[in-house]
């Protein structure tokens, strides 16, 4: 094969691969996020951390980083901004000054009961063009993946 068809032919095959295919999902549902939860002004990432406060108050903001798989330098850029929008606060560990606890104020915890819904919506509409039976095996799937390539990942995601 020359070189001249070997461009072409992966040029026709590449909206065929995982990695393209993953990223234009990932698109499609931070679109479908966005249109669901206008208004909130909360992004994704913003949101699984106020999630995981919630379920986990008093939590460190290193293992909010493992549990959602962001590097911590992320994390920190987001816990400020949720903490200027009056959202959550950050207290100092009286164990280790180095320490940051993170819990959520009374209007986090109100946005979040308010986005419950929106969010389910954004999550159901991304997997919707699935046949029903097809949905749980797809997350199933999509599970397997990233417990596989957890190692690779930038952050590793405190799987469960």
């Amino acid at each position: 094969m020359d070189t001249e068809t070997g461009a072409l032919q992966l040029e026709r095959h590449f909206e065929l691969s995982p990695g393209f295919l993953i990223r234009r999902l990932h698109q499609i549902h931070i679109s479908l996020f966005a249109e669901e939860c206008a208004g909130f002004d909360v992004t994704p990432v913003q949101y699984s951390v106020l999630s995981v406060i919630n379920a986990q108050p008093g939590m460190d903001q290193s293992a909010i980083a493992e549990e959602i798989g962001v590097d911590r330098a992320t994390l920190a850029n987001v816990v400020a901004r949720l903490e200027a929008g009056g959202l959550l606060r950050r207290t100092i560990s009286r164990l280790d000054r180095r320490q940051k606890l993170l819990s959520l104020t009374q209007r986090g915890k109100n946005l979040l009961v308010k986005m419950q819904e929106p969010v389910q919506r954004a999550h159901a509409r991304t997997i919707e063009p699935l046949a029903a039976k097809d949905r749980e095996k797809f997350l199933n799937l999509l599970i397997q993946l990233v417990d596989g390539g957890n190692e690779y990942g930038r952050v590793k995601l405190r799987l469960r």
